[in-house]
C-alpha cells in the first residue's frame, strides 16, 4: 500500500485571504493526502518547524500579499539549515511569471496562479513525491 502524502499548508505573513488555501486543503484531503493546515500569519520558522515535526513530504504556501520574493527564499534557507532536502516547497498566489521562474531557479518547486485547475496541483504534488520520496 502506498504511503500517504503529508502536506503542510500555510498562509505566511500578514495575508489574511484564506479561502483558496482552504479549498485546496479540502481537495488534497479528498485526494487521499494527509493535510496539516497551519492557518494564517505563519512565520517561515513556524512553517519549517511544523514540517519537521510532521515529517512532511510537501510544504505548500499561499501568498497573495506580494511577499513571495521574501518568504519563499527564507523558507528555503531554513530548510537547508535544518537539512530538509527531500521535501517539496511549492505554492501559489498572485506571483508574476518572472518571479515564479526566479524562485524556481533558487530551488522552489512549481508555483501556481489563480485559475489553475486543482487537479493540476494534485498531480504535480503526487508525481513529485512519487519520484523523490526516500
Amino acid at each position: 500500500m502506498k504511503q500517504k502524502i503529508r502536506i503542510v499548508m500555510a498562509k505566511p505573513g500578514l495575508d489574511g485571504h484564506d479561502r483558496g488555501i482552504k479549498v485546496l486543503a479540502a481537495a488534497y484531503r479528498d485526494a487521499g493526502m494527509e493535510v496539516i493546515y497551519l492557518g494564517l500569519r505563519q512565520t517561515p520558522e513556524m512553517i519549517v518547524s511544523a514540517a519537521l515535526q510532521e515529517d512532511a513530504d510537501v510544504i505548500a504556501l499561499s501568498i497573495l500579499s506580494g511577499a513571495h520574493n521574501t518568504i519563499f527564499p527564507r523558507v528555503l534557507k531554513l530548510m537547508k539549515e535544518k537539512k530538509i532536502e527531500d521535501v517539496l516547497l511549492t505554492g501559489g498566489g498572485i506571483i508574476p511569471e518572472k518571479d515564479m521562474k526566479d524562485l524556481q531557479s533558487q530551488g522552489v518547486g512549481m508555483l501556481f496562479g489563480p485559475g489553475t485547475p486543482v487537479q493540476t496541483t494534485i498531480d504535480y504534488i503526487a508525481n513529485w513525491v512519487e519520484n523523490n520520496r526516500k
